[in-house]
This record gives C-alpha cells, sequence and structure tokens, in this order.
C-alpha cells in the first residue's frame, strides 16, 4: 500500500537527521557515474512569472527511484502564500511500486538545496571567515545560513535584499541563533567585505561583477537559462569554478551563462562530488577565488525523500 506522509510529519523527523553527509553521497553518487538522472523537465509561466521543475532519477543498487515536482511562484508571498510548492513521489526499485508519497509543498527542495550550499563552503570556503554575505532575504537565505551554522564559526552577516521590511523578518526568522545581520547598501558591499556569499535570487540580471582575492561564492538561485546572479567576468576571475552536474550546467545557471558569453571553458569546470570523491582538489589555497553553482541534481531529492521516508518508517 502506498503511504502518503505529510508536510506535519516530515517536519517533525526533520530535525533528527542529518542533511550534509546525505548531500556529501548524493553528489558522490552523480559524479562517480553511478545515478541514471535524465534532463530536468520544465515549465516557465509569465502571467505570473513562475516555474515547475520535474527532476528525477535513480543511483544503482538503491531500493527506490524518486520522482519530485517543484514550483516557484515568485508573487505568492503578496497572496499570503509559500512560492514554493511541490512533492516527491516515491517509488520501487524492484517492482516500481509507488511506495510513499511525500506532501513536503516543497520545503524539502529548500531544505537539500540549502544543505547543498553548507557542504559547498565545507569544501571551498576559506578557512578564516570573518563575515558572511547573503544576497536575498527569503526562504533559502535563512536556510543556508542555518545549515551553514555547523560549517564555519563565524556569525556576523552582511546581507542585500529587496529591502528592509525583508530584512527584518529574514533577521525575525534567525532570532533563535547566533547570528548578528546588518543591511548592506548594495551588492558590491558584500562582495568587497566577505569572504563567504551565498546568492539565493531568482535574478536575471548579475548582481555580482567581481570579488576580493580568498572568496568564495556559493550560487545556488540560477537553476533555468533565464537566471543569473554572478557576471561572467566574475566566473572567468575565479581561479576554481564548480558545479554539482556538468550536463545541467551545459543548458542553464551560472556556468551555462559565462559559457555562453565565451568568459569561461566547460572544461575547466569540476564537479563538487569530484572534490567530496577526491578526484579534484578543489581550493587549494587561501588567496583562490572560488565559485560553487547549483543547480540542483535528482540525486538530492533521492537521498533526502529517502531518508525521510525511512524515519517516518522507522518513528511507527
Amino acid at each position: 500500500m502506498t503511504r502518503i506522509v505529510r508536510r506535519e510529519q516530515i517536519e517533525a523527523v526533520l530535525p533528527t537527521l542529518d542533511l550534509l553527509p546525505a548531500m556529501e553521497q548524493a553528489f558522490v553518487a552523480w559524479s562517480s557515474g553511478r545515478a541514471v538522472v535524465p534532463p530536468v523537465g520544465e515549465m516557465l509561466f509569465s502571467q505570473p512569472p513562475g516555474e515547475v521543475h520535474l527532476k528525477y532519477g535513480y543511483v544503482h543498487g538503491d531500493l527506490y527511484y524518486v520522482v519530485k515536482i517543484a514550483s516557484g511562484f515568485y508573487q505568492n508571498p503578496a497572496l499570503g502564500l509559500p512560492s514554493s510548492n511541490g512533492l516527491m513521489l516515491l517509488f520501487s526499485q524492484a517492482t516500481g511500486e509507488l511506495v510513499a508519497v511525500l506532501l513536503d509543498e516543497g520545503m524539502l527542495t529548500d531544505q537539500r538545496t540549502a544543505a547543498a550550499g553548507a557542504v559547498a563552503a565545507k569544501y571551498f570556503a576559506p578557512e578564516e571567515i570573518a563575515l558572511i554575505g547573503m544576497i536575498g532575504t527569503g526562504i533559502q537565505a535563512e536556510l543556508q545560513l542555518r545549515h551553514l551554522l555547523s560549517v564555519t564559526g563565524c556569525r556576523d552577516v552582511l546581507v542585500w535584499g529587496r529591502g528592509a521590511v525583508q530584512f527584518d523578518a529574514l533577521r525575525q526568522r534567525l532570532a533563535d541563533t547566533t547570528y548578528r545581520l546588518r543591511f548592506a547598501e548594495n551588492p558590491a558591499q558584500v562582495a568587497r567585505s566577505c569572504q563567504l556569499i551565498v546568492t539565493t535570487t531568482p535574478a536575471t540580471v548579475p548582481l555580482l561583477d567581481e570579488l576580493a582575492p580568498g572568496t568564495h561564492v556559493t550560487a545556488v538561485g540560477s537553476d533555468t537559462a533565464e537566471k543569473q546572479e554572478l557576471s561572467p567576468a566574475l566566473l572567468a576571475q575565479a581561479d576554481v569554478v564548480a558545479v554539482d552536474s556538468r550536463a545541467q550546467a551545459a543548458s542553464r545557471g551560472e556556468v551555462f551563462r559565462a559559457v555562453s558569453a565565451g568568459a569561461l571553458n566547460m572544461a575547466s569546470v569540476i564537479e563538487l562530488g569530484e572534490v567530496i570523491g577526491g578526484s579534484s582538489p578543489g581550493r587549494t589555497h587561501a588567496g583562490q577565488i572560488t565559485v560553487v553553482d547549483l543547480t540542483g541534481v535528482a540525486t538530492q531529492d533521492i537521498a533526502i525523500a529517502t531518508a525521510i521516508y525511512r524515519s517516518v518508517t522507522h518513528a511507527d
């Protein structure tokens, strides 16, 4: 019988999971060739602006395969609705049986994206971080900071976003942490001042143009061909550029835009899973500029969906 797992059940078990190792394993599974992940399915809307992504795949030897539907409609907050929604479907690899429907309403996509950002910082950020930079003030900005708590001891954050109201809301949501947040005048101030920067917006024009030596940027907002938070010149400036999936980076994200502009050669781009697995070095000295461009790989969805299902089942 197919199990229906509702959001409140997912929220109950989520704090018991250590998502960073699960994301590390997901990236290694992809980069080592153990996963089958077809191209992303996508629908883009203009009236109102929104998008729907379909991601699916399996890892050889796992019990399950996963199909995920995730949406983002960015005018929803004005209607009192969250911008994200979606669900995950867990199927048996042995029989094709639908084992579980995870009615997470997009929460698991948000969580696995934030955990992936923390993994990127773990492997690429410089050891000395005096100030974290956050571009964006939404739920992903909040979750990125929450997951970074276990990766860096830095608690000072410079935030740039849509305005003071959104910044105050972010600060209130993080009141239970030890972070000290202040608002930046513009993205350039973040680029000049911070050693670890995370970009989380659906921008379609670059927000960051250049970086100081030793800076690391994790870019998670640009997951379609139209979005862009980093200029091609910034990626050309970087000493190391990594992606979660070169296959996906060929058609979406920051690397796609930089390669299309002739500022970057895809042959020089490494994968995060290669660094975690030890086949690529990643950052090799403190003065390097590094960029990790995350467009979201289905192996992440497989990992988090499987972990939630097992935890819910174990809790019975």
